[in-house]
Order: C-alpha cells, then structure tokens, then sequence
C-alpha cells in the first residue's frame, strides 16, 4: 500500500522540483532568462533608425555606469527564439556546452559603440542583419538565457 502510494506521488514531486529549479528563487533580482528578453528580444521592430541602438542600448538599461561594447536585438517572435534550444547543439564562445545555433536566419541588429564614444555619452554604430543566432539554454532547455552570437 506505501509502495503504490509512492509510485503514484514520486512522479508529480520530481516534476514540482524540476520546474522549482528553473523559477528564480529572488523575486527581486532579475533572472537570466529575464535578462536575455531585456537585452536582446525586440520583436515588434518592422523598421529601424540609425539611431535605433543609442535608443534601445539607454532605454534597456546598457548604459547605466559604462557604456556596453556590443550588444545584438533580436527581430523575430519569442517562440520562433526559444525553439533554437531544441536545435543543434554547438559550443558556446566560452566554452560551455548548452548552446544552439538556428536552422534559420533571423532579423537581428548588430549594435556597436562607436570609436571614441565614452560614457555618459554612449553613441552605437546600427547595423541590421539576417543571421543565424546562436544562444544558450537552461534547465533542461525550456528556457534562453544568453546570446552567444551570431553566425
């Protein structure tokens, strides 16, 4: 009678534990996944300005205390991203191993600080391109956690 019960609850726990190990345990920092939709998603975007990166870098909060070198905006529907995690797997710049680059070419915007530009005033060279991206996943890949690149 034990044994039936645990073989009827195990399942459903070790499915509650897995999905606790992906949520983020402080509500008040923020997570990598939250992170990366910051940073690097911006899906709505049908055109974009040559000021495009001065406005989102300030906007998304990458010019606060030093102005961040580069930094790529995605153009395209957060599923179409999230499925890359089920796409080849490829090893990532550092090393790691839980990145995957795209089958397809995606809208993204290259974004780099122009030479001489020094904080506070951060000005970006915008550069729009189709490539495929390259990104890692976490937690059994239900979730994108950082850009890695694009290729």
């Amino acid at each position: 009678m034990a044994q039936e019960r645990f073989c009827i609850l195990f399942p459903p726990l070790v499915l509650v534990l897995l999905v606790l190990g992906c949520v983020q345990p402080s509500l008040a920092k923020e997570s990598q996944a939250e992170k990366f939709l910051r940073q690097h998603m911006d899906p709505d975007t049908s055109t974009v300005t040559p000021d495009y990166c001065k406005q989102m870098m300030k906007r998304r909060n990458m010019t606060v205390g030093y102005c961040k070198p580069k930094n790529t905006f995605i153009h395209e529907p957060l599923p179409d991203v999230q499925v890359v995690c089920f796409e080849g797997t490829v090893r990532c710049e550092k090393g790691k191993l839980n990145c995957h680059k795209s089958t397809s070419k995606m809208r993204i915007t290259y974004c780099h600080l122009k030479k001489g530009s020094k904080y506070p005033n951060c000005d970006y060279e915008t550069q729009q391109l189709q490539k495929s991206i390259v990104v890692a996943c976490e937690c059994r890949q239900y979730e994108t956690v950082h850009f890695d690149g694009f290729v």
